[in-house]
């Protein structure tokens, strides 16, 4: 298999905007468009002309302008008493601004008797013309056989000839669909195997799309793949309907490092990987998944301290490809289970080379213990843990103090007769010799501590600016304590060159949890940018 070319078609587009509570914008399609244009995916399907105003536009006058995709667009064969040059479906695709059409049509037997409830042969015919028809307009051709596999189990000679029509036809793809995502691996893999090898179907001509009902899209398509399929389609991220779709950002490593297949990402293009996933969510305004494989924050986390004794040895231990491949990166945890060599590991990362005879490491060990049965989950929250080893070994500026604050919230009715929630913060913030008493209103308790503190902190540290605060969870800890338990509170802040930290305050008193991790993000972004303190 070593070297053979895997052919990549991304549906996030179409398939990945079916997703409850997703809705792109043509400017977040024509962003993702570029950004998967940019990794080196073959095919960019924007989605379906016709369909909605998003897509219109995005197939005429504000088309993306790509530099290595085929721009491709999604329809359906033509009606069953339309001729392909009467069918505004088809007429719709054929003048969309686009390299390449991909149409669906029906494979199942059950679907043709039931749903079009047309004759089989004509079934066939409404393929042949349709492929024939969008090869002449556009060139390129692809054919998705709708419920292939389900359709297969029960008639596999009728499926297997829908299929064949396409690729007669002159489609360059004919493209498999488990469209409910119900097969299973070895089931894709035989069927696939006999489509290839007793349906005449080459594999260069064939290709895969699979939904993850059962969670196994990335299986079931890497399972084609072994079977001669040589296109997957899939989305960034696995978007998509119900469950979701092949998800390409796991795939495309696998298939590139796991299997030795080429793609049309380019070596050093996989380091883009992680930015190009991480985008998305952002785009989506969703915290990326930490655990995602190859790109999640987690997936390189080492938490036990044996783990982490034999990666500083031997990373390949626990580390199945270097993080830096796909643009990820090693993160050495610290937590209640880790050892000393999870904190000089960590201390190396942040710059400090301490000896391990260091009379203070075992005191950092045990505090660390000790704030983590606190509740303090430094495991999750990197910028807070760095603050506190460097204030166990001295080094941490004293940039500001804050002597005390105030927050009160009101709820009332407003000249308009609406009723309201306000809140008001008042602190007291010492810098050097001189204390400043400031008041902000703001969106809730938290977002008015933030602009309090802003307020005293932006004169002497403009840098403070450019930190924006873009997640904020708050954990209950000892749960059966109803109302009255303790809060952890994580903030995530963002610099404005894109770098992230997360910073964490614990206390039975929410305000107070929130405030202490504010307090660590200022203090983080400070002593990152190695500002002096003032006076």
């Amino acid at each position: 298999m070593t070297g053979e070319r895997i052919y990549l078609y991304d549906t996030t587009l179409r398939d990945g905007a079916q997703t409850q509570d997703v809705d792109f914008s043509v400017a977040d399609k024509i962003a993702i468009a570029q950004d998967l244009d940019r990794l080196g995916i073959d095919y960019i399907e924007g989605g379906w002309p016709g369909a909605n105003p998003t897509d219109d536009r995005f197939f005429g006058s504000d088309a993306p302008t790509l530099a290595r995709a085929t721009f491709t667009a999604f329809g359906m064969t033509r009606r069953p008493g339309r001729s392909a040059a009467n069918d505004p479906g088809l007429a719709g695709l054929f003048n969309a601004r686009c390299s390449a059409v991909c149409m669906v049509g029906k494979t199942w037997d059950f679907h043709v008797d039931v749903a079009l409830a047309i004759p089989r042969e004509e079934n066939l015919e409404l393929i042949r013309d349709s492929v024939a028809a969008a090869k002449a307009a556009k060139g390129e051709a692809l054919f998705d056989a709708e419920h292939f596999f389900d359709g297969y189990k029960r008639n596999p000679g009728y499926a297997a000839s829908c299929v064949r029509a396409a690729y007669e036809a002159g489609a360059r793809w004919v493209v498999l669909c488990d469209t409910n995502g119900g097969t299973l691996p070895h089931e894709i893999e035989e069927i696939v195997h006999a489509v290839v090898h007793e349906h005449g179907i080459p594999g260069d001509r064939l290709g895969i799309h699979c939904h993850n009902d059962t969670e196994n899209a990335v299986a079931n398509s890497l399972a084609a793949v072994r079977a001669g399929a040589r296109m997957i389609q899939g989305t960034l991220n696995g978007l998509g309907e119900r469950c979701g779709n092949a998800n390409l950002v796991a795939l495309i490593p696998t298939l590139m490092l796991k299997m030795g297949f080429r793609t049309g990402v380019r070596a050093e293009d996989l380091g883009l990987l992680t930015e190009v996933s991480r985008a998305l969510d952002e785009r989506l305004n969703r915290a990326p998944n930490r655990h995602a494989a190859y790109v999640g924050a987690s997936a390189f986390a080492h938490k036990g301290g044996l783990h982490v004794s034999a990666v500083e040895k031997d990373p390949a231990c626990y580390e199945h490809i270097a993080p830096e491949t796909v643009g990820n990166r090693r993160q050495i945890v610290v937590s209640d289970q880790a050892g000393r060599s999870n904190i000089l590991a960590r201390l190396r990362e942040m710059g400090l080379d301490i000896d391990p005879a260091d009379a203070r490491l075992p005191r950092l060990v045990d505090l660390v213990k000790q704030r983590d049965t606190a509740g303090y989950a430094y495991d999750t929250a990197e910028a807070s843990f760095e603050l506190l080893a460097r204030r166990e070994l001295g080094k941490v500026p004293a940039f500001f103090e804050l002597k005390r604050f105030h927050v009160t919230d009101e709820r009332r009715y407003n000249a308009k007769g609406e009723l309201v929630v306000e809140s008001e913060a008042v602190v007291r913030v010492k810098i050097g010799d001189q204390v400043r008493h400031e008041v902000a209103d703001g969106n809730g308790p938290v977002h008015a501590l933030d602009q309090a503190m802003r307020k005293a902190l932006e004169s002497t540290y403009p840098l403070i600016r450019g930190v924006k605060l873009v997640d904020y969870r708050v954990r209950i800890l000892a749960a059966t304590a109803g109302t009255a338990a303790m809060p952890r509170v994580l903030i995530r802040s963002r610099n404005g060159d894109g770098s992230e930290w997360s910073t964490l305050g614990v206390s039975t008193n929410i305000i107070e949890a929130s405030t202490e991790a504010l307090v660590d993000s200022y203090t983080f972004k400070l002593l990152r940018d190695g500002v002096a303190p003032r006076g």
